[in-house]
């Protein structure tokens, strides 16, 4: 399986009141992430499934060495997976869970592109309105009069909260905004 692109580590955007994100697809929905939290994007390749855990975890890759679990996004937020075509691709992202960082790949129907946006184009998490918990978003982008849904990595891709989640033995309620 090999590296598509590797995501470089840039914060000069950041201290002029802008923030690069990479942008994604889900069920035609848009999508982004911080990209200081990516760090690379492959080609969807074989994954060796684990035995009893929630259906969006695909299951797990060797990444170099290292055992990462594969998040399917679509299927983390209450959709129905998507089909696996050419344009498929595992995005590695870094998060944090306490004092240490782990390595996490979720599957996106395909990665769009980075972008800029201005700190001042970033609106508050709505209250209403999302099919996503409030919490897994960190804020909504405005690019060329649409929005772009910011996601706030650490809580969707919670170690803590995934655990739990194995330990019912499916996704469970809750991972939808209330309607």
């Amino acid at each position: 399986m090999g590296a598509i692109v590797r995501a470089e580590q840039h914060t000069e955007a950041a201290d002029e009141g802008q923030s690069q994100y990479l942008t994604f697809l889900l069920g035609g929905e848009m999508f982004a992430i911080p990209i200081l939290n990516i760090k690379e994007i492959i080609e969807y390749g074989s994954l060796t499934t684990v035995p009893m855990m929630p259906a969006f975890i695909r299951g797990v890759i060797n990444l170099r060495g290292s055992v990462v679990p594969v998040v399917d996004m679509a299927l983390r937020f209450g959709r129905k997976a998507g089909d696996v075509t050419r344009r498929t691709c595992i995005v590695i992202i870094e998060i944090e869970t306490g004092d240490e960082k782990q390595d996490v790949g979720v599957v996106v129907d395909t990665v769009s592109e980075v972008l800029e946006i201005p700190d001042t184009e970033i609106e508050q998490t709505p209250s209403f309105g999302a099919k996503i918990r409030a919490d897994f978003i960190r804020g909504m982008g405005k690019i060329n009069g649409k929005f772009v849904i910011i996601l706030s990595v650490n809580h969707v891709l919670s170690i803590d909260e995934m655990a739990t989640l194995s330990q019912v033995g499916d996704a469970g309620p809750g991972l939808l905004a209330p309607a």
